[in-house]
């Protein structure tokens, strides 16, 4: 079996229709696991994906053979890079695109950020175990609904190197 490599870039406001239609087929089986049709990355629109797009956040996408993957987004609060939206298309979970999206992004984000947080819901064991194997602690729960609880989590990021020194 021939091994295939995944290319992780920058998005741009060219791939929006794309994001939108990975991030919501990979969150429909979030909708089941919580009894929710209405999560916010499933009733996000084409126009609001556009202006974060064309903002400040950092966007990453996961490409396999010209075929979009996955992709995970970053937006800033002074120092701290905040982590929204790992998708990972569903016929291609389990394969580490998420894990290789993660790496990327706080790769991409050190130095201008000392760490980066997140939140997923309590009944979402692949993702949890996703964070917690890539370092991510959690912080806290903040039940936000009679069928969701959020764990919130923290990763510390190295210190940015000085070339100067």
């Amino acid at each position: 079996m021939t091994e295939q490599t995944v290319a992780i870039t920058r998005a741009d406001a060219a791939d929006a229709g794309a994001l939108l239609t990975v991030q919501r087929a990979a969150y429909v089986s979030e909708a089941q696991l919580y009894g929710d049709p209405f999560l916010p990355p499933l009733v996000e629109s084409l126009d609001q994906l556009g202006k974060l797009l064309a903002g400040e956040a950092v966007v990453l996408k996961a490409t396999l053979d010209g075929r979009l993957a996955g992709a995970v987004r970053a937006q800033f609060s002074d120092r701290t890079c905040l982590v929204g939206r790992l998708v990972v298309v569903p016929d291609l979970q389990g394969r580490g695109i998420g894990g290789d999206l993660m790496r990327a992004l706080e790769h991409e984000v050190a130095g201008r950020a000392d760490a980066c947080v997140l939140f997923t819901g309590h009944l979402s064991e692949p993702a949890l175990r996703l964070y917690r194997g890539l370092g991510y602690t959690e912080t806290h729960r903040e039940r936000v609904a009679a069928h969701l609880t959020l764990v919130h989590m923290r990763k510390p990021l190295p210190a940015a190197e000085n070339p100067g020194t």
